[in-house]
């Protein structure tokens, strides 16, 4: 338990690609229905463990323990898109098969209502800006009857402005369909708006460096504040440890 939640447990995970031991006897938690980022430099080992945690890639040994029989959706950094289906058809085409046609209509555009895209209901990915692509992907990860969102780096290369309005998106929809989240990311100020609780894990082999709960409610920080430039600053100085 942790926090008052059931929490997900990762016990003795060990994972090499060649030579290269990228995981050792490596161990978290993850409080269920709390978004928990995983924070570090390129090549940390954040993605494989996402990777891993999403049965994207088996783990040479290890333990994933109440991951059994959860269903996973992802936000990747890459929208991933259905090209030949329209905004609503990319949302629709993950929603559970077995709800009512009307539902499953009224559900989508309740979706894109809110990560503002009305009028775009019928657009092509190849007609929509990057930014509004990524707001499909949020969509489409809410829209699955997912138990745990994925996200990998999904606001890498976005502006400072669109970053912001992405998160916003992001946890309106979470806050009235809580998941459990796990995010990773390089970008402390993005772990800081959006996280309820922060990993920085070191160069391989990954070890936890430090972690750091954020009281304050996501969607209601501001950055500026001296509280919130105090947990930055202990995130960076962390991040720098190798």
């Amino acid at each position: 338990m942790e926090g008052g939640n059931m929490s997900l447990l990762i016990r003795n995970l060990n994972k090499s690609f060649k030579d290269v031991v990228v995981l050792q006897d490596f161990e978290v938690t993850f409080p269920e229905d709390t978004i928990t980022c995983m924070l570090g430099p390129s090549g940390c080992g954040k993605t494989t463990l996402l990777n891993i945690i999403g049965n994207l890639i088996p783990p040479d040994s290890g333990e994933l323990i109440g991951f059994e029989n959860k269903v996973f959706s992802y936000v990747f950094q890459d929208p991933r898109l259905l090209p030949w289906k329209t905004v609503r058809g990319n949302i629709e085409f993950v929603l559970s098969r077995e709800m009512p046609s009307d539902e499953r209509e009224k559900h989508t555009e309740q979706l894109i209502k809110q990560v503002e895209l009305d009028g775009f209901a019928g657009f092509y990915p190849s007609q929509l800006s990057g930014g509004m692509r990524q707001r499909v992907s949020i969509a489409r990860a809410f829209a699955c009857p997912s138990d745990i969102i994925l996200m990998d780096e999904p606001l890498k290369g976005l502006d400072a402005g669109l970053k912001k309005n992405l998160i916003n998106w992001f946890l309106k929809l979470w806050k009235t369909d809580r998941r459990t989240v796990i995010f990773v990311t390089h970008d402390v100020d993005e772990a800081l708006l959006l996280s309820d609780r922060v990993i920085v894990l070191s160069q391989p082999p990954t070890r936890i460096l430090t972690h750091m709960n954020i009281d304050q409610p996501a969607g209601e920080r501001d950055p500026g504040s001296e509280h919130l430039l105090k947990i930055k600053q202990e995130l960076l100085n962390a991040v720098t440890i190798r």
